[in-house]
This record gives C-alpha cells, structure tokens and sequence, in this order.
C-alpha cells in the first residue's frame, strides 16, 4: 500500500511514516509479514482474517504529521455448501413455490444460477420462474407437472470466479388436488429506499407468486413516464436504469396483477455521492498574535461533515465551526501541518495545509531603501519601508537627524510608506527608516536628488513618403546633466531591432529608415527614458506608393471588335487611384501593347470598360494596371485567353502591281493579309482585271491565305497590253474590300526590226567609229542597241556587257578587257573572234545614226577589224532605267 504525501510541503526534509490497522497502530517490530518500503506498507503471505480492515497511513517530519485517505483491504472469496441431504419440496399443481439457495459464507460479488435435474440444464427464466440475483432463490409463480424434478443452486463468485453446487432439493406434486386460482402474492421486491451512486447501475427485483401466472409492471410515483435508457428483463421482474442521475431518484411502484386481484410493492432511490472539495485552504505563514481563519467546502449526498486534524490529531484549542478553523492569536505552539476532513457515509477526504508562526526583529535584508534615488522635479516620490518583522514593526522617518511628520505635501502611510507629492529642490537629502517590534530594531538609509524635467526640443514629425525614399527622424532633448538619458525607438508598438538593414540609429537618438517600403507605414515612437523619468514622442509615417495589381480580370462579353472587363481593385498604398490603363497581349505582337477603351480614360472608381478598335477572330489576352499620384503599378494577373468574333475582311491587299513573264501572260502581285486582319477561317483573295476599254471584270479567287501572285495566261493577249487590276478578300462571313484599281501591262517580246545603215570609220590609229540608222518604227517597245564586233582571222571570241544610263542619242562606250589577244608573226595578233556588245539605252526613235569609238593599243591591228550590228534588244524594266545616269561610260580597250 502506497502513502502518498500530495499535501505536504516539507517534501525536502525527511519524511517518516506510520501506518494503522482499524485504527490501531500497527507494530512493525513484532511483525514479520508487514514492513515498510519507501514509507509504503508491504505484506506478504496475505491472511484474509488477520489482514482484512481499514488501512490508514500517517506521515510526518519536523514540521508536523498527516493523514492519509483510508484504504479498506477486502478479500474476495466463496466457501462451499454445507453437506446435507436437502428436504424434498412438496406442492399442488397451480400452487407457487420458493426454492432457498442457502448462500454459503462469501465476500464479492455473486451470481446465482439454478440446474435443473442434471447439468447442464440450467432453469431457464420467464414469466412463470424469476432467479433472484438479491437472494439466489428460486421462485416458480405457479407449479405445473413438467417442474416436478431436482433443483440445484449453483453460486459464482464474480472476482475469484470460483463456482459451488448446493444439495439438489426436489421438488414434487401432492395428489391431494389442484390449487385453485388466486391473487398474486409479491415474494421479490426492493428496500424501502435504494441509495444509488451518481453515474451506477440501479437493479430493481419484483416478482409475485399467483394463479394464474401474474403479469409484472413498473410506474414511477410522480406519473413521470421512464426514459429511454431504462430496461425491462426477465418479463419486466428486473428494472434496470444504467447512469443514475440526480433526475432517476423518487418513488418506484412494482405492481402484480391477474384475474383475481392485484398487489403492490413500493421504494424510493435516493441519490448519494462521495464528498468532493469545492473549496480548501492554502499553506499559510502568520506573525505571532495574528488572527488565523480557515475555511474548507465539500458537497456530497448526504451533506458532508466536518473535522480538523493538526498533526493527524484532533486539536482541542482551535475554534471549530462547519468547516471553518479559527485561532484570535496565535502562538508558536499553533505552526504545524492541519488537516480538514469531510466526510459523509459513503466516503471521506482529507485535505492539508501548513501553518507556520513567524516571529523576529526588523529586518531589511533584500529590501533596502536605494543608495541615492533620483526624482524629477514636481512630481510625487514614494519610499517604502517594509522590513521583514513578526509581528509587524512600528516605523519612524527621519530627514537627517529631524523626525518627519505627515503635513501639506508629505503623507505617512499605516504600512510606514513615506509619499512626497511635488517635490522640490529643497526636498532632496538624506532620509532614514527605522523600524522597532518586541525582538528588535532595524534601519535603512537612502538619499534623493531632485532633478530638472527633461524635454524633447525635436521629435519626429508626421510625414508622407514615397516608396524607396530614404528620410531621418530626429528626437532631441535637453536634460538634466546628472541624469542617465537612453534614446530607443518603437514602430507600431514593437521595439525596432538592430540588424534591420532598413533602419540605423545615428547618434544615439536620430532614426534613419533607407529605402522605405509599403511596409514602414506606421506609427514611430521616439522613447527616452532617464533616472526619473520616461517620455516620447510619436510621428505617424505614411509611405505612398504605386497601386497594386489589380485582381480579377474576366472577360465578360466579346464581340468582333470589342471586349468588355472587369477586374477588382488592389490596394492604393496611400494614394487613391486616379485610372487604369488596360493592354492586350496577342500570338502576332511583340509584347504588350496599350488598348483604346471605352471610356477612353478609366477613372479609378471605375472596375469595367470595353475595349475597342480589336481585330476580329484574334485570340486576346488582357491585364490592367493601376496608376495614382505616385506612378503605374504592376501589372495584374493575365486574363484567360480570349478569341473575338469572326467579321468580314475589313482590310485590301497592299502594294498592287506586276507585269513581266512570258508571252501571252498577264503577273499580278500584291502584298498578303496579315493573319491578324483576316478577320475569320477559310480566308482568300479575288483578283480581278480587265484589259483597257473594256467594261466586264474578270474575277479569280485563290484560298492560300499566303498567296502574293497569280498569272493569268491568255494567247490573246497581245505584248506589253495595259490592264486594270484590283486585289479583293474574303473569309467565311463573306467578301472584303478591294485594293485601288492600277495599272499593269502584259509580258513583253523581244523587238522585230533592226537597224540599218551600218558602216564605220577609222577615228585614229586606237579608235573606230561606228555608225547606224536607228528604228524609225516598230510595234515592241525598243530600250537600247547592241553592237557586236569580229576580229578578222581570229580563232577567239569574248565579250563584255557594260550597262549605263545615257541621255544622248549616241554615246561613247568603252569596254576593257585582258589577253583577248597575243602576239604573232610581225607583231601583229593571232585573234580569237571577239564580240564586244555595246549597249545604247533609250534611242529616241528620231534618232537616225549612233556612234561607237573603239580603241586599240596593240599596232594597228584594229584596222583588219570587221564590225556588224548583229541585234538590237528592248528593255522594260522600270527600276533599270530609273536607275541609270548618263554620265558613266563604259570602255573597251585592248592591251
């Protein structure tokens, strides 16, 4: 058994125990089977008569002595049945009987159960037969010719589980008649009143003996019908109600009834508990002749009574009422360990507590007055003087050598605190307390220094700031030379930290914020705090900054062209809103790119617009941006991408032209669609033409969205025809517009003439002249003439293209080659044929003649020469002849 010491507070001192035995003390020397372990009793070889009671254990030290809760050690078990031959039992038909079991001496909880004849045919219960659990007896309500047998009562043991037989009784029928009816006679029923314990099963028994067999029923006495949780076995003999509540307790009625009458039994169930603490007391240290009141309360059913123990005894000078404990003056004689007891007849508590008696002289140890205390001037100073004295010391203050009395502005308190309201320089000096009781005296000595107040001259002042600026905060005082001054600063109630690489102290008192953020907005705090006093002075910093993103962006509806938004606001950061601006992202530009709206500006109370001037069928997505005072913040969250509406083509081919190819074709080119105009699926181009003066468009539609040329072929056509052409779209929702109507001519052929007139003349000894009769008139158009050239018994050829614009009818042309010839024989050259083309661009077709002077460097080989105008070609390219000038001339030379 284990002897708890939960209530004593001496635990560092040792610790004695003592233990009882039904209230006798417990003689551990003359008793070898019990001893003590750890103030815990321990016994061996365990006799059920010599060991069974109430076990009480008391602990004790120095200090006092408790008690302990008593613990009752039972021994469960079950003796057999005396040996005897049982007397027959002999009954009527129709008559009830009651079968005794005899219960053998026990302790535990038992079962009873009855065997019929032989086992293991036990009884089985029903209306007519009830096996009392209160009794262990038998009852047969009304006897019939099958009961007739031998009965035998079996008992259990719940906690050994140990099981005896009693001697079989037999039960038989008399042949002197039957019984005849009557009414029920109730054998098994309950106490006048049941006790219950809060959170048991209650068992009720009721069972009656009739003929015929009498029907059981239960009813509470206030009418009150029973509760759900309530059960009936056995044909209702057993009333059950499992978790009794405070509710369950009253009146019970077990009514039996059949034909011939009726009978009642009746009980109360009264609900009980252990006692509980509500209240207790506390270890206690008083002075001597000091007053000690006590009070402890417990509830329980019934209501608890109340006993104090001091030292686990009984104390006869304490004053006791109801569970207060009360002593006018205490002694020394009065410390020690008490012990309040409540108790009912269903159990008992004890709770402890120490009262120490204190007694001493003045002491002013750990409780000095200061050295020198420091006060600032018009204010109020407190000195206390509160030595440990028991009984408590009388007190006496002196300034200097003169006692100090309570007047105007000095007040002397019962507890022997001196206050000092509006002190001056003319109260500083020396003060002394001297405190007196019956043991003793003491005294205790500090001296005050009245100083000027402190003043903040600059403190921070309220400020609106831009995100990434840097500022300084200053907080200067001006104070009294002896006094300590600190400088610490505070930022919405939070000390600011060092290691903050936003914020650095500079000296001592001035606070530089760099780089503020959003986050720095708040209320600044400059604390100074001297030897006598603490003062601030707040600043309230508000820190502006772009707007945040936007949130929400949805699309809401889509035409070919538009798309309406709305998005929802992000925080202003101290400067409201003054408009949005919206951009678009899509798969064909380069970044976002700003929208036109509508409204064209978006105020900042304003969360929807539509977007204008889109391209229809482009997937589109969206993002807003807030602006304010300060500048345009981040961008918000991308819309989910969204596709316009399909339209018709709004936009023509640019750059129309053509011309060129081969006989009998008609080029045209123009510049394509881009994919974001095209405004729908199934997108492609009609071209139309027609030749001058006629009136009918021929149209051609090609679907190669990428298309840029078609040729029309016609034989026809005649060379170098104008034509009107226009470039048109279309798509799935139906045609676009044209391109401007322009001109194009058909392919061109080479000229059909040539010229006449050919002859030459020798210029000088390195230069010929070669003339020609130029075209009078031929249907193609004619560019230019070339000129080829054959050197007489030559077995080479070559020749040379130069090309350069020229503005007169004729013009010299040179054209220079290398080793076109070599030496031979005399010195004259061994030639290759050689065909030099010369080239005169834009003849006029009234010019008659062209000239060409050819040089020659090597002798006079030139002379054997023989010139032929072979053809004559016609050029038509536009950027050619538009690039061409007439100054540059080509040479042809021989070396």
């Amino acid at each position: 058994m284990k002897c708890m010491y939960n209530n004593f507070t001496e635990v560092s001192q040792m610790l004695f125990s003592i233990w009882s035995l039904n209230g006798t003390l417990i003689n551990l020397g003359l008793d070898r089977r019990r001893r003590l372990s750890g103030g815990n009793l321990i016994i061996s070889s365990l006799d059920r008569h010599q060991d069974v009671g109430m076990y009480q254990c008391m602990a004790y030290n120095t200090v006092g002595a408790i008690l302990s809760r008593r613990a009752s050690l039972q021994f469960a078990y079950l003796d057999h049945f005396k040996v005897h031959t049982r007397s027959a039992v002999s009954v009527r038909e129709g008559q009830g009987v009651v079968l005794l079991c005899g219960t053998p001496t026990s302790s535990g909880d038992l079962t009873y159960a009855w065997v019929f004849n032989e086992y293991p045919y036990f009884v089985q219960q029903d209306n007519r037969r009830f096996v009392s659990q209160q009794t262990g007896n038998l009852y047969i309500a009304k006897v019939e010719p099958s009961d007739v047998g031998n009965y035998t009562c079996v008992v259990m043991n719940s906690i050994t589980k140990g099981k005896v037989h009693s001697s079989p009784t037999s039960l038989i029928l008399r042949t002197d008649g039957v019984m005849g009816e009557y009414e029920p006679k109730i054998e098994v029923n309950f106490p006048d009143n049941v006790p219950a314990a809060k959170g048991s099963t209650v068992t009720l028994e009721c069972f009656a003996l009739g003929n015929p067999v009498p029907e059981i029923t239960w009813k509470r006495a206030n009418g009150v019908p029973f509760p759900s949780k309530v059960k009936m076995k056995y044909s209702n003999a057993v009333l059950e109600i499992p978790s009794f509540q405070q509710d369950d307790t009253g009146g019970y009625e077990c009514v039996a009834e059949n034909k011939m009458g009726k009978n009642t039994a009746a009980g109360r169930l009264a609900f009980y508990a252990k006692p509980q603490w509500i209240q207790t007391m506390k270890d206690t240290a008083l002075a001597i002749e000091e007053r000690l009141h006590w009070e402890c309360r417990a509830n329980g059913r019934p209501r608890p009574s109340y006993t104090w123990l001091k030292n686990g005894q009984t104390s006869q000078k304490t004053k006791k009422r109801d569970g207060v404990l009360s002593v006018s003056v205490l002694t020394l004689s009065d410390a020690g360990m008490y012990q309040c007891v409540a108790e009912n007849k269903h159990g008992i508590i004890y709770f402890a507590a120490e009262l120490m008696v204190l007694a001493s002289p003045p002491d002013f140890t750990g409780n000095v007055l200061r050295a020198l205390l420091k006060a600032k001037a018009g204010t109020t100073v407190t000195l206390e003087c509160k030595p440990q004295a028991y009984p408590l010391a009388s007190i006496l203050w002196k300034k200097g050598n003169l006692p100090i009395h309570t007047k105007d502005r000095i007040t002397l308190s019962p507890d022997g605190t001196l206050r000092l309201a509006n002190v001056s320089k003319s109260d500083a000096g020396s003060y002394t307390c001297f405190a007196r009781n019956r043991f003793g005296m003491s005294s205790t000595t500090g001296r005050l220094l009245v100083t000027d107040p402190t003043r903040i001259i600059q403190g921070p002042v309220n400020m609106e700031i831009i995100v990434g600026e840097s500022i300084v905060l200053p907080c200067q005082v001006a104070s009294d030379p002896v006094l300590d001054v600190s400088f610490s600063w505070a930022f919405n109630g939070q000390l600011i930290a060092k290691g903050d690489g936003h914020f650095e102290l500079v000296g001592g008192s001035k606070q530089i914020i760099k780089n503020i953020q959003l986050y720095h907005a708040g209320k600044y705090i400059c604390v100074v705090d001297t030897d006598v006093e603490s003062l601030s002075a707040v600043a309230v910093l508000i820190v502006k900054g772009p707007p945040s993103p936007p949130d929400s962006v949805t699309v809401e509806e889509v035409t070919d062209s538009t798309a309406q938004l709305t998005w929802s606001p992000g925080r202003d950061n101290g400067s409201p809103i003054t408009n949005y601006l919206i951009q678009t992202r899509t798969p064909f530009t380069v970044g976002w790119q700003r929208v036109n709206t509508v409204p064209e500006i978006i105020d900042g109370n304003t969360l929807t617009a539509t977007v204008v001037d889109l391209n229809a069928w482009v997937e589109y997505e969206f993002r807003v941006l807030a602006k304010n005072s300060v500048g345009v913040g981040e961008p918000s969250p991308v819309s989910v991408k969204t596709r316009t509406e399909d339209a018709v083509p709004d936009a023509a081919p640019g750059d129309v032209g053509g011309g060129g190819g081969s006989r009998s074709e008609l080029v045209i080119t123009w510049e394509p669609v881009p994919e974001e105009l095209q405004n729908g699926e199934s997108f492609g181009y009609i071209i139309a033409f027609r030749a001058f003066g006629e009136v009918t468009w021929t149209h051609v539609a090609t679907s190669a969205p990428g298309a840029s040329r078609y040729v029309y072929r016609n034989d026809s056509i005649a060379p170098f025809s104008p034509f009107h052409v226009k470039v048109g779209t279309y798509n799935s929702k139906g045609q676009g517009p044209f391109s401007p109507v322009v001109t194009i001519y058909s392919a061109e052929i080479e000229p059909s003439g040539m010229p006449a007139g050919v002859w030459a003349r020798s210029v000088s000894a390195s230069e010929i002249e070669v003339n020609w009769q130029a075209l009078s008139f031929t249907p193609e158009r004619v560019l230019g003439y070339e000129v080829h050239f054959t050197l007489l018994n030559g077995n080479r050829n070559h020749s040379q293209h130069n090309s350069n614009a020229c503005h007169h009818p004729c013009c010299t042309l040179k054209a220079i080659t290398s080793k076109l010839c070599r030496r031979h024989g005399n010195g004259c050259f061994s030639w290759a044929t050689v065909i030099a083309k010369i080239i005169q661009f834009f003849v006029p077709t009234r010019q008659k003649t062209c000239q060409r002077v050819f040089k020659r460097t090597k002798e006079n080989c030139l002379s054997t020469c023989l010139f032929m105008l072979l053809s004559v070609i016609g050029y038509h390219d536009t950027e050619l002849r538009n690039s061409l000038h007439c100054n540059t001339v080509p040479d042809l030379m021989w070396e």
